[in-house]
């Protein structure tokens, strides 16, 4: 008889309370006989036992051993089980503990003083050996699931931190896109033969789709220009870097502004075979789902005459403590959006003390917390205001009005502008 008991209690071990993990279990009480019935159920089945006469000494067991699961009496000297249980549960642990609480009591109020306590479960006395497994079935039921959380949440923790990783390498790299993409704009203001220009750009991200610039057809003739591409991020950026190329300062071979001649030596562009060409190199050579907006002025720095093409781009501004403000150009079709596009020149000049303003849309279209857009109605008022204003103390004021009206939230577009004063001085 007793051969055919071991046997079926190894036969439920096997089959009812066998677990994929090693459960350590720390059985607590004072009384030896006590502990004896419960821990020799359960070595039976094959868990790891230890034992404790008191609260306080099982603490001290549970401090330096992480134990999965504690069955204790509740009434016990010195430390019972209820305040073993709080301090249990005070205790630094990698896994979470279960904990049984043994007892006679079976009022509802200390039922619910031992689960505020921290217990997990309840076990009557005297202890029932299938009641018994039952509850170390549910405890272990909750382990299982508690170390297959913590084993996802380590795969999930080394996935964000291989991800962190991966974000700081490209936050670095779009911190050196930003370097390089500011070095193309290497002057805020430069003093010319009868003008002076100041130049402005306030990406709204690390790299932004705005550009704007100068660069000399002769000593006395110039090109300035601003241009936005459309939408945002390295795309973007990686865009307006290749027109920097067409329109660089440095290299007539590559600025498309300069057409080579057959005997040798350069002629100039005019502002519309500008920005066909530019169309053109979009339609065939790009394979983007991008386009831009652009605003380019030849202007002779002798005369103040202005040869112009607006693509799509904000209208240019003139504006003179004299003389007040204008708008210029009638909008034109942005670069990239459609072949054979034809565009129009037109011409103005520049008085004494005039101010022509080119800037993106990130200026009129800066928008409020309410979504009220800063739009021409909002620029003319600034500039109204700041007609004595002159370069980058000018650019300064203007991101000032912006960030004022924006009420210090971010700027959801970039910000540019390009301001050519206009003195009509000839140099001695």
């Amino acid at each position: 008889m007793k051969q055919s008991q071991t046997a079926e209690d190894k036969y439920q071990a096997a089959t009812d309370t066998e677990s994929p993990i090693p459960l350590r279990v720390l059985v607590v009480d004072d009384s030896a006989l006590q502990r004896r019935i419960v821990a020799l159920s359960l070595k039976r089945w094959g868990f790891s036992i230890q034992e404790a006469t008191s609260g306080l000494e099982a603490l001290e067991i549970c401090k330096s051993d992480q134990i999965d699961l504690v069955i204790s009496d509740w009434v016990m000297p010195e430390m019972d089980g209820l305040e073993f249980c709080k301090e249990f549960r005070k205790l630094k642990r990698e896994r979470y503990g279960y904990f049984i609480l043994v007892t006679s009591k079976n009022d509802k109020n200390d039922v619910a003083q031992g689960l505020d306590a921290g217990a997990d479960d309840f076990l009557s006395k005297p202890v029932n050996k299938e009641e018994l497994k039952a509850r170390i079935r549910a405890g272990t039921r909750v382990l299982e699931m508690e170390q297959e959380l913590h084993s996802q949440n380590g795969v999930v923790k080394n996935a964000l931190k291989e991800l962190q990783g991966l974000y700081d390498e490209i936050n670095r790299d779009l911190v050196e896109a930003e370097k390089l993409q500011h070095s193309l704009i290497p002057v805020r203001h430069e003093k010319l033969e009868n003008a002076e220009i100041s130049l402005l750009f306030q990406s709204s991200g690390h790299v932004g789709g705005d550009l704007v610039g100068f660069f000399r057809f002769s000593r006395n003739r110039i090109g300035i220009f601003s241009l936005d591409v459309s939408g945002h991020g390295i795309s973007s950026a990686l865009l307006t870097v290749r027109l920097a190329g067409y329109l660089s300062p440095h290299n007539k071979t590559q600025n498309i502004a300069f057409e080579p001649m057959p005997e040798g030596g350069y002629s100039h562009r005019s502002p519309k075979d500008i920005a066909k060409l530019l169309n053109e190199r979009m339609m065939d050579e790009m394979d983007t789902e991008h386009y831009f907006t652009l605003a380019f002025a030849d202007v002779d720095l002798e005369t103040g005459h202005v040869i112009m093409v607006q693509a799509g781009h904000p209208h240019p501004v003139i504006f003179n403590p004299e003389t007040g403000v204008r708008f210029m150009g009638e909008g034109g079709v942005p670069i990239g959006l459609l072949p054979e596009v034809e565009y129009d020149n037109f011409e103005f000049d520049l008085k004494a003390g005039d101010r022509l303003l080119l800037h993106s849309d990130g200026v009129t279209e800066c928008q409020n917390i309410k979504g009220d857009l800063f739009d021409e109605d909002g620029l003319e008022s600034m500039l109204v205001k700041k007609l004595d204003g002159s370069g980058p103390e000018f650019m300064d004021d203007l991101m000032w009005q912006l960030t004022e009206f924006s009420e210090g939230e971010p700027f959801g577009d970039d910000v540019s502008a390009i301001l050519l004063e206009f003195d009509g001085k000839t140099e001695g």
